[in-house]
């Protein structure tokens, strides 16, 4: 059985207003295994679109490797635009060693709410990923539950937002589709992407998702 634990604290700069949250990096970022285009920091596979879709968005020009300067980069954006990382799972257990969300077994989950708490100027958070068992905002349900807190359905379409109450504020979730290659099957199921394929055969699932992240980056 593989203890699959989260390499990095929550990246919460002074005077964060929005939250990244998902669920856990990759095993071979608990075991320090990174491939030479991985960024050892948050959301830095190679396989994943998280910093793809910011590079886009923000033409910050990244670079995709192992370096200080790779880190640097992604830090420095993070701070300017006022948004933290602060993933859901301190810890699983794995029988199968991947990334897989669904083979995470016994997840231990960071107390988001206390974190919240700590840090009142946080309105938004962005969940890379949906509902569905084992993501983001399935375990956030399970811990605002666990305080009694209740949530509201804002707008029920893709991506969906909701919204809670925390002390004397009102925080926003959007459920954002998520940047891995696992969620491109569903991506290619919706009517809005298959209509902008007809009209342009060159469009992709990332196109799909720059144009869903950008209102709320």
């Amino acid at each position: 059985m593989f203890l699959h634990t989260h390499p990095y604290p929550p990246f919460i700069p002074q005077g964060t207003e929005k939250l990244i949250v998902g669920t856990l990096p990759p095993p071979r970022f608990t075991t320090g295994e990174l491939n030479e285009r991985d960024v050892n920091f948050c959301y830095g596979s190679s396989n994943g679109l998280l910093w793809p879709i910011l590079d886009r968005i923000f033409n910050l020009d990244l670079v995709y490797d192992n370096s200080d300067f790779a880190i640097e980069q992604r830090r420095k954006f993070l701070i300017e635009r006022k948004i933290g990382v602060c993933d859901m799972v301190a810890s699983c257990t794995r029988e199968k060693i991947d990334a897989s969300d669904l083979g995470m077994q016994d997840p231990q989950l960071r107390d988001l709410i206390a974190i919240l708490k700590q840090n009142p100027s946080i309105h938004t958070l962005l969940f890379t990923g949906g509902n569905s068992k084992n993501g983001p905002e399935y375990f956030f349900r399970k811990h605002a539950k666990s305080y009694g807190i209740k949530i509201d359905v804002v707008n029920n379409e893709i991506p969906r937002i909701h919204q809670f109450q925390l002390e004397n504020r009102s925080i926003k979730t959007v459920s954002l589709t998520a940047p891995s290659g696992a969620a491109n099957r569903s991506i290619g199921s919706l009517d809005y992407y298959k209509q902008e394929k007809q009209k342009n055969p060159a469009y992709t699932t990332l196109d799909f998702r720059v144009v869903q992240y950008t209102p709320y980056f």
